[in-house]
């Protein structure tokens, strides 16, 4: 987990440095020059139907509340994770989309220990654009599987936020998302109930096509 946390880091770090590294070597194109003056009127005010993009997101998870019994008491967990997401969208006009997400995130805890947690979900949002930027407004409900040492838990979870990406290029933008997470676990003891609750911040880079 450590080494994809390193590996996707430094994805983040060296593709923007790449991408604009590649388009210094086209500067010689005779369509270049073109295509740079009329990149702000190529540029729709909105998207359209039929629209895809494609993101991958890494960053750091913030343990917050912690219900147990219906009571907010002490976080088990450290103050903060490592987390990471691939997400699909499918926009049905030029704001409305739908897609989906399968993530990963963990956290140590007080006691030395590691929490695993794979959020899978369906997302659903609006997107907002002004000039070239990006701010879309999701909901993502889905399954959640948990894992803490040798105790496993199957369960869902519900996480809403927004996130403001810039778009670099007509295929790329970059950007930052912000979210929370609520994580219940109802085991078949009820009196062991508890909500979870997280706040991520994540560095993105989204592919349009």
């Amino acid at each position: 987990m450590h080494k994809a946390f390193a590996f996707f880091l430094i994805f983040f770090l060296i593709f923007p440095l790449l991408a604009f590294s590649q388009e210094d070597t086209n500067d010689d194109s005779p369509y270049s020059e073109d295509f740079d003056s009329d990149w702000d009127y190529l540029m729709p005010p909105l998207y359209s139907q039929g629209d895809k993009t494609f993101t991958i997101s890494l960053g750091l998870v913030f343990p917050t509340m912690w219900y147990h019994n219906q009571e907010l008491v002490d976080s088990k967990l450290n103050a903060t994770g490592g987390t990471g997401a691939l997400g699909f969208n499918y926009f049905l006009n030029s704001n409305i989309f739908l897609g989906g997400e399968i993530g990963g995130l963990f956290n140590g805890t007080i006691a030395g220990t590691m929490l695993f947690l794979v959020p899978i979900g369906l997302r659903g949002g609006y997107q907002f654009v002004a000039g070239k930027f990006e701010i879309p407004l999701s909901l993502t409900v889905g399954i959640a599987p948990v894992r803490h040492m040798a105790q496993e838990y199957f369960g869902m979870f519900i996480k809403g936020g927004s996130s403001l990406y810039y778009r670099y290029s007509p295929d790329w933008s970059f950007g930052l998302n912000a979210y929370w997470m609520w994580v219940p676990q109802w085991p078949a003891d009820r009196t062991k109930d508890v909500y979870i609750n997280f706040i991520d911040l994540t560095l993105a880079a989204r592919y349009h096509f």
